[in-house]
């Protein structure tokens, strides 16, 4: 269920919430199996797929920034349950 709420800076009545979400910043494990593997093709075959892409959809792949705006009981909510776990029974 989606609530709308009037919200009106100044009046203390919400919270910002920014979300920051980065793709695993780590190196690869990389095996003596990869190295066996024709890199070249696999490299090529992975340009191919990204030139099929939208620039937004490559930066979304490694990277997304939102800010979203909600009152008191959303927050609330939220913040007990970010992911929506209880919504969705898992």
């Amino acid at each position: 269920m989606v609530l709308i709420h009037v919200l009106t800076p100044g009046d203390g009545d919400f919270y910002v919430v920014r979300i920051e979400a980065v793709a695993d910043p780590t190196p690869p494990n990389i095996t003596a199996e990869d190295l066996e593997r024709d890199l070249q093709a696999e490299m090529q075959q992975l340009i191919e797929r990204m030139e099929r892409m939208s620039p937004r959809e490559l930066a979304e792949g490694v990277y997304c920034r939102m800010t979203v705006y909600l009152c008191g009981p959303c927050y609330r909510k939220w913040i007990e349950d970010p992911v929506g776990r209880e919504r969705s029974g898992s």
